[in-house]
């Protein structure tokens, strides 16, 4: 491992809250109640098509989103579950968005194929640091105007769905940001499928080697 990732992991540990093992607290509420609007959230897409108040519901998503982080910092309630499940959560709206809209014909399905494909692989590539004892790759500033773009498209693609004044400039925004999003979101992947490689080659997993070691 390189020796200047260690400093780096220190400040971290020091500059923010350290998570406990607390259950119940508001951003872990929150973020359960995100949770239990999915499954709500993907009826009214595919069910009645009630596209506007599917689309209240994942603005709120968004919106608690922002808040259970702030409120984490703010009430000094980060938690471990918290940092499972507030990331769990994203995820899973994205992909029911994704799988409901392509079911709807709103969105193709290899927009859907690659965006949930690149996450899955690059979800395998964990593995990779994990073998060595590393923490996961830092997050690239592109990675996150990705995600950015791809959660504010989400709801213009909706948005345009329904009957009112600004649908057609609903249209035209959410689906150009759509595809800057894909396009940065495969572009981003490749990045971290070559950091992983690198690595791969650079440095040999944890415990390779020992037992060509004589006794």
């Amino acid at each position: 491992m390189d020796s200047g990732d260690l400093p780096r992991a220190q400040v971290g540990a020091t500059a923010d809250p350290v998570p406990t093992d607390r259950v119940l607290t508001v951003p872990n509420v929150l973020s359960l109640v995100r949770l239990l609007g999915v499954p709500l959230f993907a009826y009214l897409l595919l069910g009645p098509q009630a596209d506007g108040w599917a689309l209240l519901i994942l603005m709120l998503s968004g919106f608690t989103d922002w808040a259970d982080g702030k409120l984490a910092r703010l009430l000094n309630q980060t938690s471990r579950l918290g940092a499972l499940l507030d990331p769990f959560v994203d995820r899973l709206y994205v992909v029911t968005t994704l799988v409901a809209f392509s079911l709807r014909g709103m969105i193709p399905w290899w927009v859907t194929a690659l965006l949930i494909g690149r996450d899955l692989l690059l979800a395998a590539t964990l593995q990779v640091y994990r073998r060595r004892g590393l923490p996961p790759p830092s997050v690239l500033y592109l990675g996150k105007a990705a995600t950015f773009a791809l959660m504010i498209a989400l709801p213009l693609v909706l948005a345009a769905q329904l009957n009112w004044a600004y649908a057609n400039v609903a249209h035209a925004f959410g689906y150009a940001l759509l595809v800057w999003a894909t396009g940065l979101y495969v572009w981003t992947g490749l990045l971290y499928l070559l950091a992983a490689r690198n690595i791969a080659r650079a440095v040999a997993p944890v415990g390779a080697g020992r037992g060509a070691e004589s006794p």
